[in-house]
Order: structure tokens, then C-alpha cells, then sequence
């Protein structure tokens, strides 16, 4: 199956929809044709770059395209043929190799437990409240 998402005049994700994989063209010009819009084939599979198969990394990584499987509010850049998903916080940046957004500091590394906190752009460790 091939999902497709629609995108309106601004590039925003409206929907995702499932056609016909056995005729990628076909299923598009279906989709069209019933329903109008503008549509992007996006590939289920596909997350920060990386196409997988049962969780893992696929060998073949010619499946992997548009960076990420569109979501409802995905943005569809056509520049980087890419579907870029909302960001979580406004001081976040956007990792070019994996079209995902990252906190401008990395999460800590000591084995803690962290919530970023917008408004000190920081991460703040989560204290365990369990008696």
C-alpha cells in the first residue's frame, strides 16, 4: 500500500490517506480525481531520514524518502523533499541531516531523567517524587 498525504496552498499536511502501491501513478491520479487537493506520496517507513523494516534499519535505503512519514500539520518542503513535523518548542532547531527538530542543547548524558524547559532553553531533571 502507498500512503499519500494531502498538502494545502502553504505546504501543510490536511491528511493521509492509503491507495494503490501496485500502480503509484494510478493511485495518485485516483486520489486526485475523486478527492482534488495536491498530494505527496510519504513512505510509512521513513523516519529521520532512515527507512526501517521490523524496527530495524533497512539494507535497502533507496525506500527512505521525505525524510519522515507525513503527519496532520507536517509541513511538505519542496526544497528539501521533505515532510518536517511541527516543532515541539520555538527555541528548537532543525537537524538538516534528519528533518526533525532537536533542543539547541543536548539532552544530558549522566542517566537521568529530563524535560526540556522553554523558558530557561535548558534541560531540567525530573526529581523522583515515589515515598
Amino acid at each position: 500500500m502507498a500512503h499519500w498525504a494531502e498538502v494545502d496552498g502553504n505546504n501543510i499536511v490536511l491528511r493521509v490517506v492509503v491507495g494503490d502501491n501496485d500502480s503509484p501513478d494510478d493511485g495518485y491520479q485516483l486520489l486526485v480525481n475523486k478527492l482534488g487537493g495536491i498530494w505527496e506520496k510519504t513512505s510509512y517507513n521513513t523516519f529521520g531520514g532512515i527507512h526501517y523494516t521490523d524496527g530495524e534499519p533497512s539494507e535497502d535505503q533507496t525506500k527512505a524518502f521525505r525524510f519522515n512519514y507525513a503527519g496532520i500539520n507536517f509541513t511538505y518542503d519542496a526544497d528539501r523533499d521533505a515532510f518536517i513535523p511541527p516543532t515541539a518548542y520555538p527555541s528548537w532547531v532543525l537537524d538538516e541531516a534528519t528533518c526533525l527538530w532537536v533542543a539547541p542543547i543536548d539532552y544530558p548524558a549522566d542517566g537521568g531523567q529530563y524535560v526540556w524547559d522553554e523558558e530557561t532553553t535548558d534541560w531540567v531533571e525530573v526529581q523522583d517524587e515515589t515515598v
